[in-house]
């Protein structure tokens, strides 16, 4: 998977699998590389614990508020992920950057790949621009990646339930 310069292909597979977590390891590898990330090796039971609480770490992110609260969790998972810049052209499709060390398991490409490109997306995009939809029953996770940064809703579905429940709302 190629880093964008805002993060967006490390948000989305993260929001993918928070929002609809895999019950496999081989559900999660292949998720993975359906978003385009190289997975080299199994994917192991082990790997699935370890993303689950990578996942857990990365909803603090999304679910608090607070900027400099936002900004500390997000350095803490860059911290913990210890993860540097490396160029590799492994697949032959051209020098990029990976942010792991060689020989890493598929839950610790995972971390430094999601604490990074939230990183590169928040610093990028604005630290505002990854939340919960703004309908009440709907708890799905997004990256907002619109031109305006004011997106509300995961979906046009959850847009359109709500602009219905507004107008309702105002003609009883």
């Amino acid at each position: 998977m190629h880093l964008n310069p805002y993060g967006e292909d490390a948000v989305k597979l993260a929001a993918d699998l928070a929002n609809r977590r895999p019950a496999s390891a081989e559900e999660l590898a292949d998720r993975c590389r359906a978003a385009g990330l190289v997975v080299e090796g199994p994917a192991t039971p082990e790997d699935l614990e370890r993303t689950a609480v990578v996942l857990d770490t990365w909803e603090k992110v999304v679910d608090t508020t607070d900027e400099h609260e936002r900004a500390e969790l997000v350095n803490g998972m860059l911290a913990a992920a210890a993860a540097y810049p490396r160029m590799t052209d492994h697949v032959g499709s051209g020098w990029h950057l990976h942010y792991r060390d060689e020989g890493q398991p598929l839950s610790g490409v995972l971390f430094s790949l999601i604490a990074v490109g939230t990183a590169l997306h928040l610093t990028g995009r604005g630290v505002h621009r990854l939340r919960r939809c703004a309908v009440t029953e709907c708890t799905t996770v997004f990256a907002d990646t619109s031109r305006t940064g004011r997106q509300r809703y995961c979906s046009p579905r959850c847009a359109n339930r709500d602009a219905v429940r507004r107008h309702r709302a105002r003609a009883a």
